[in-house]
């Protein structure tokens, strides 16, 4: 008969001081460099002449190919990475859309980060064996792999949600918005 943990184990664990992670594997993007490497997976307005990148994701052996059984049939997934190219961050950040004012780091998507965690949705192509092949891919080449999951629309997508300071950039988009952060009807 296994063994059950107490009930009350929650407060029999302490709280980590520390967390180690081990990456499972790595990007190979064709984005060498951070300037020009899109922001996002997915853009907000593509030009119809754009392409997204093709990117492969090599996970390392100590993955098992079984690991990926079933993946197959997602049309995308997440790919948690560390932003191992970040050694600082500061509480607050520019973001590079809309008025040029500091916004809280957390309320961004910035990969200046206390823990340089970054999530990534970009389009499944293929898989063959430990590589996945994927497409719009925001990484940075040797960017380290934490983890990945599948992309599952009901739990993942809320398009109604509310998006704070976003959604009035997105509104302002019909108006000029000039350095000050002052919008202009065009």
């Amino acid at each position: 008969m296994p063994k059950f943990p107490p009930k009350d184990y929650i407060q029999t664990v302490a709280f980590p001081a520390d967390i180690t992670l081990q990456p499972i594997g790595v990007v190979h993007s064709p984005y060498k460099e951070r300037h020009g490497t899109p922001r996002q997976s997915q853009l907000q307005s593509a030009p119809s002449t754009y392409q997204p990148a093709i990117a492969k994701i090599e996970l390392f052996n100590t993955i098992p190919e079984e690991a990926l059984k079933d993946m197959e049939g997602f049309e995308r997934i997440w790919v948690i990475s560390w932003l191992h190219l970040n050694k600082h961050w500061n509480p607050t950040v520019i973001i590079p859309r809309g008025p040029r004012i500091r916004r809280g780091t957390l309320a961004t998507r910035a990969p200046h980060r206390p823990n340089p965690i970054g999530i990534s949705a970009p389009k499944l192509i293929k898989i063959e064996g430990l590589i996945l092949y994927v497409e719009g891919i925001d990484l940075l080449d040797q960017t380290p792999v934490l983890d990945i999951k599948p992309y599952v629309t009901y739990c993942d997508a809320f398009p109604d949600a509310k998006c704070g300071y976003v959604n009035d950039i997105e509104n302002a988009s019909e108006h000029e918005i000039d350095i000050f952060g002052k919008t202009n009807l065009r």
